[in-house]
């Protein structure tokens, strides 16, 4: 097991979810999942803002909440446990920006505990889970914690 080759798979796993979600390519973005994997974003206070599980349901769900804002996401320094050669833990800082356009009138309805918004600006972390299904790394469980999150209508 070469964990330096481990841990290159799995960074590049993650460059491909943040350059996904900026091109809103959902479909593309929720088959770095595993099949029954799961996803949930929590607030400041540690409170889950909404929880997706499954491919289905984390495209639409995203879909949904993003809509046609310009979507901006970063990852910085990264922590990868390689636990196994088909499992591994990594915590990886993270920034993210969502850009509505003028023209889209912040959504009428909440999508989970996801405050209405026209810009929002977060730092945190991304903490997942991995799974090595055949080939390739997937994500098992992906949770994003914050440090700080501002929105602006």
């Amino acid at each position: 097991m070469n964990t330096l080759i481990i841990k290159d798979e799995i960074r590049e796993l993650m460059a491909r979810y943040v350059r996904y979600a900026d091109q809103k390519n959902w479909q593309k973005l929720a088959e770095l999942f595993t099949p029954t994997g799961s996803f949930t974003p929590l607030n400041v206070s540690g409170e889950e803002l909404v929880r997706m599980e499954g491919r289905q349901e984390i495209a639409r769900t995203i879909h949904d909440s993003v809509g046609e804002a310009t979507a901006i996401h970063h990852l910085f320094s990264y922590e990868i446990q390689v636990v196994s050669y088909k499992g591994a833990k990594g915590v990886f800082s993270m920034e993210d920006y969502l850009i509505r356009p003028e023209s889209e009138i912040p959504a009428t309805h909440q999508t989970g505990n996801v405050p209405q918004f026209r810009t929002m600006h977060g730092f945190g972390h991304y903490h997942a889970d991995f799974l090595k299904v055949g080939e390739i790394w997937q994500i098992e469980q992906l949770v994003q914690t914050r440090i700080k999150l501002d929105f602006e209508n």
